[in-house]
């Protein structure tokens, strides 16, 4: 029994091996066959029946001789000798083959195999392995002749190349970085690439000290993805130092330029609204010319902006333009600020005496903000400049000659301020030369979401953000606001909010818009004027004005425009005569 058995297991053992051996025979991508000592096929795989277009079954007991004449197979059987890369025809392809003998331990020869392949396969393959080094080529050029600092590491966070530059920059070659970690190279800071690799998102302007001279630089490392895997990581490093320097000489040229001309001009001016508009017009007007001009609008709504574009816009622009801040200077030093003084004019006076800013300005452009701070004997000085274009300094008794273009600005109510006799009617008339009404924000809210697009690019600059857009909630809170503090105020709202915003975020959402839980709100005045207007004939009038613009209001249903054109003023002067009567409940129209 047992002797049936054992040529039962022999067999099954027999017939798994060369079932594993085809297995095995085709998954090889060249085509192989063998013969015995007799010339006949034994070995044919899949590769070989695809070359051939002969079946494994017709092949396997076949003469190798009769089947295929070519293969040479039994002249190998017959010499003994291998033929090695030898390139022939085989049903219409051109292969590659390599034929060796099968020999026993004692040299003879019981069969013999080949090893072949289609060789337009060989030349594909060649072409390609001949494009990818043309490519390393070109990209090893590329990176060896940028004047950017480049470090590459593995996925491992190994490096595996640098360029000239980065040895430039870090001091650092090859046998330095190359095999080791990726922070080998940090003297402070954190790893970039090490972040990158773990989180599989790019990483810009980093800040850190790199090499043994621990140079200041900024980074950006970007993951490499090859097939959706994450294969190392790239880093680009920027010095610091370089970058100072060349913003330090861009700063002293602007102060330069900024000596010679005006630092806003008419395209820094934002806004779209029609009031804005009409603003602009009439400051670019105002501009050709060598009037004075005195501009009107509440504190933050951009009067120096104004100036600035006026003064630049202007044949003066080349010249200087001095800004003088009324409210600012102590009473007591601003008319010598103003005028200058003479030597020994009064105790501390300097030596040879001093010029005023008027004289600073000569040729040029003053800029007088909050022009309503001036005192009444200030006032009458200034009146002087204006009518006589000459000043005298503080202790002098010597007129000298001034060519000044004035530029005047106030957010009082100059009006209400003669009738109390705190501003002179006379030098009111002599700024009141060009008015120019700049309407606040809550007159123009249109504009808000250019003014914040502004603003974001401003303070994407300052605090390395990359901010893009308000959401469309944000925008409806920040246009459902009063905006007391008008353009100033809107900028503080978007500051807070890009500090609170993460460096990835590129959107504003209505949580970061932090506004006043209680802001102002607008007051709604009798549109029906003073209800009892007496004393002068200028109360009468302003009560007369209000009620008829008030009644303009009210029957064109708020309609700015179509009330401006009944009352037969422009649209500019109705807004600030809504202002100056702060009929502020018809805005929203």
């Amino acid at each position: 029994m047992d002797q049936d058995i054992l040529p039962s297991t022999v067999h099954a053992l027999v017939t798994k091996e060369r079932k594993l051996r085809d297995a095995i025979l085709d998954a090889v991508q060249d085509g192989v066959i063998a013969i015995d000592d007799a010339g006949c096929i034994t070995v044919f795989n899949h590769t070989a029946e695809v070359l051939t277009g002969i079946s494994r079954h017709d092949a396997l007991g076949a003469a190798a001789a009769t089947l295929i004449p070519n293969s040479r197979l039994h002249h190998v059987l017959g010499t003994g000798q291998s033929e090695l890369r030898q390139v022939q025809s085989l049903s219409a392809r051109q292969i590659l083959t390599d034929r060796f003998p099968v020999c026993t331990h004692t040299g003879e020869v019981i069969g013999a195999f080949a090893v072949f392949r289609d060789e337009t396969d060989i030349r594909a393959l060649t072409s390609e392995v001949s494009n990818l080094k043309e490519v390393q080529m070109l990209l090893h050029a590329i990176i060896n002749s940028t004047q950017d600092a480049i470090s590459v590491v593995d996925a491992k966070g190994n490096g595996i190349l640098i360029n000239p530059a980065y040895t430039r920059l870090t001091g650092m070659t090859d046998i330095d970085v190359i095999g080791k970690p990726a922070d080998v190279d940090i003297a402070e800071g954190d790893s970039m690439h090490f972040r990158v690799l773990r989180t599989h998102e790019p990483v810009r302007n980093a800040k850190m000290k790199v090499g043994p001279r621990r140079r200041d630089v900024i980074v950006n490392v970007a993951p490499l993805v090859v097939d959706g895997q994450i294969k190392g990581s790239v880093g680009v490093i920027h010095d610091i130092s370089e970058m100072r320097q060349l913003t330090e000489e861009l700063a002293q040229a602007h102060q330069r330029i900024r000596r010679l001309e005006a630092k806003y001009t008419f395209s820094d001016i934002v806004g779209h609204s029609p009031v804005m508009m009409a603003a602009v017009e009439a400051a670019t007007r105002a501009a050709a010319t060598p009037a004075t001009v005195l501009l009107r609008g509440e504190s933050g709504c951009g009067k120096e902006l104004f100036a600035h574009a006026i003064h630049h816009a202007s044949d003066r622009r080349y010249q200087d333009l001095v800004r003088v801040n009324c409210a600012a200077i102590a009473e007591s030093l601003l008319e010598s600020e103003l005028f200058g003084y003479e030597e020994g004019a009064f105790s501390g006076a300097r030596k040879g005496g001093k010029k005023g800013l008027f004289e600073e300005a000569n040729h040029g452009t003053i800029f007088l903000d909050e022009v309503a701070e001036l005192s009444r004997s200030t006032q009458a000085k200034l009146l002087r400049v204006l009518q006589e274009k000459e000043i005298v300094r503080v202790g002098g008794t010597r007129a000298i000659a001034i060519d000044v273009r004035v530029i005047a600005a106030t957010h009082a109510n100059l009006e209400e301020a003669i009738a109390e006799g705190r501003f002179r009617e006379d030098l009111y008339y002599r700024l009141n030369v060009v008015p120019i009404f700049i309407p606040p924000l809550r007159y123009r809210k249109e504009d808000i979401e250019l003014l914040a697009t502004m603003l974001m690019r401003k303070f994407n600059h300052e605090y390395g953000r990359h901010v893009t857009r308000l959401s469309a909630e944000a925008l409806v809170k920040l246009q459902a606001y009063h905006w007391p503090g008008n353009v100033r105020e809107l900028e503080n709202v978007v500051g807070r909010a890009m500090i609170g915003i993460s460096y990835q975020e590129a959107e504003i959402g209505a949580q970061l818009i932090d506004l006043p839980s209680n802001p102002a709100q607008t007051v709604v005045h009798d549109t029906t004027g003073p209800s009892e207007p007496t004393g002068s004939l200028a109360a009468v009038v302003e009560a007369a004005e209000c009620a008829a613009i008030a009644a303009a209001l009210a029957r064109t249903d708020s309609n700015k425009t179509e009330a401006a054109r009944l009352l037969g003023i422009s649209i500019r002067s109705l807004y600030y005569k809504m202002e100056r009567y702060q009929l502020d409940a018809m805005r929203n129209k």
